[in-house]
Formats: structure tokens, C-alpha cells, sequence
């Protein structure tokens, strides 16, 4: 099942839904993305690309979820970040390494072939700022990756940086709403209906309306 987390990191919290990975449980998933404002796609260097991995991207493509992804497991793979990058271009293009370590000009060059607004930016000024960076991504245009090894916590801080960086919090209005995304019991058997709140707050005993958005 979906678990919840709270989680501060340099000055930014985060709320992470951490979901079932394995294919049985994809409906588990599947409800959960109407809560996500953003999505880390974990992915197994050895493994690569599979089959399910598609199936979760296509599902986060229809929900319309911004992603990122975490290559794990690249300390006991033999395969290359490029090698990797170009399975990613099977699931769709704007995979872009995000690595500290490369250099400047070539990540500008590449983020500039993912929209005519990087583009533009990128050849009057020579840079492309992280706003518009953000808002790529945001767009789905741009899918910021990560290597590491969760294991060891190798790149993690490198991700999260680039969460707090290119994953502005999102903006909700003052009224009260939000999404139901799971149902479940506690051990006294007791319903409990679990909200992502998209806008005000909620008190003791107030009157809610429900709209079917479909």
C-alpha cells in the first residue's frame, strides 16, 4: 500500500507518497497520482528500461504528474550514464542528465532542444534560468535524471537539491478542497479516507460538498 512522509531538507519540506514499485500492486499507484504535484520515478541501472517501467510512465503521462527520476543502483552496474540516458528516450525525449559534475555548456545545449523558450533564452543570453528550467519541467517537456545508490545514500542529497531547485512548491487557492486518494481502516476497523488538501484548511465538523471531476 501508499505510505506518507514528512521530510525537511534545507529549509523545504517535502510530503512523500511513497507507492508500491512492483506490478502486482500498480493499481495501489495508479490512485495515488491525483495526490502527486511531483513524481520520482526510480529506476534499477542493472535492469534499465522495463516493461512496467513504460506502463508507469505512460500512467504519469495521462495524469499529467511532472517527473523526475533516480537511476539506482548505479555502484553494481556496468552500464554507463549515456547507455542508460538512451533507454530512458524509448518511455520519451527531455530526459536530461541533471549531474553536478558535467559540463555547463553541454546540459544548457541539451535542456535548449526540449522548447522554443530554452532555446531562445539559451542563444541571446547564454544561460537558461532555473525558472525556465522549472517550468519545463513542470510542463513535462524536461525529465531531470539522478544517479546514486539509495543504499548508500549516494546522490540523494544531489536529488533533493534539485527538487528544492526545480520543483517550486504549487499554488492553491484559499478555498477549501481536496482529493481523496485512498481508503483504508485503522486496527480498530475504523474507516479512514485519506485527503491530499488543494486549497484552505479544514475544522472539526464542517460541511463538505463533493464534485465528480471526471
Amino acid at each position: 500500500f501508499s505510505k506518507q512522509a514528512e521530510l525537511n531538507y534545507s529549509g523545504c519540506t517535502f510530503t512523500l507518497l511513497d507507492t508500491p514499485g512492483h506490478v502486482d500492486f500498480s493499481a495501489e499507484t495508479e490512485r495515488a497520482l491525483g495526490a502527486m504535484d511531483y513524481t520520482i520515478l526510480v529506476i534499477s541501472a542493472p535492469d534499465g528500461v522495463q516493461s512496467h517501467t513504460e506502463t508507469l510512465f505512460r500512467l504519469l503521462k495521462r495524469a499529467g504528474v511532472p517527473t523526475f527520476v533516480f537511476v539506482n543502483k548505479t555502484d553494481i552496474s556496468s552500464k554507463s550514464r549515456s547507455e542508460i540516458l538512451a533507454e530512458l528516450t524509448k518511455l520519451s525525449a527531455g530526459f536530461i542528465d541533471f549531474s553536478a559534475d558535467r559540463p555547463i555548456n553541454d546540459f544548457y545545449e541539451e535542456l535548449a532542444t526540449c522548447s522554443e523558450d530554452m532555446l531562445n533564452e539559451y542563444l541571446a543570453e547564454g544561460i537558461i534560468s532555473d525558472e525556465k528550467i522549472a517550468s519545463a519541467v513542470k510542463s513535462r517537456l524536461v525529465f531531470p535524471c539522478c544517479f546514486g545508490s539509495g543504499l548508500k545514500l549516494d546522490g540523494v542529497g544531489a536529488l533533493l537539491d534539485i527538487l528544492d531547485k526545480y520543483a517550486p512548491e504549487t499554488a492553491y487557492p484559499g478555498e477549501f478542497a481536496a482529493k481523496v486518494y485512498k481508503i483504508s481502516r485503522d486496527p480498530q476497523g475504523n474507516r479512514l479516507t485519506w485527503l491530499k488538501v488543494t486549497g484552505g484548511s479544514l475544522k472539526v465538523r464542517s460541511a463538505l460538498r463533493y464534485v465528480n471531476q471526471k
